[in-house]
């Protein structure tokens, strides 16, 4: 068995997907429009999906925003330096909402960051 991806349902898929490439550096590996259910979908990810776990982008045609609820909670990113990663959305119009930091109880240095839908995606510095 292997993880294939995680479908987040975004309002505008234009202004999502320049966010997850041009914010997070992910690429646009497939899109389908499916004009009979109204619907896109668009998956998007850092590598093959034969290879590595994507998003899967779903636009309702005739829905712009969700709630979100309070049972999902993040996506989580490995990244090289999380206050650096910070600067990079930030310089690019991204949205911070947790700095770069130690998680609490722990030393995991991590950070937040919001798509333009309000899902947060978790920064995870890696070890050195």
């Amino acid at each position: 068995m292997r993880l294939l991806h995680t479908m987040l349902r975004v309002g505008n898929l234009e202004r999502s997907l320049a966010f997850y490439q041009e914010v997070l550096g992910m690429r646009l590996l497939r899109r389908n429009d499916y004009p009979e259910g109204r619907f896109t979908l668009a998956f998007v990810g850092y590598g093959d999906e034969s290879a590595h776990t994507v998003l899967e982008l779903t636009h309702n045609w005739d829905t712009d925003s969700y709630e979100l609820g309070t049972a999902f909670g993040h996506i989580a990113i490995e990244v090289d330096d999380a206050a650096q990663a910070c600067d990079m959305v930030r310089a690019k119009g991204g949205k911070v909402v947790r700095e770069a930091g130690p998680m609490k109880h722990g030393h995991t240095v991590i950070a937040f960051v919001e798509d333009p839908d309000g899902y947060k995606i978790e920064f995870i510095q890696k070890h050195r």
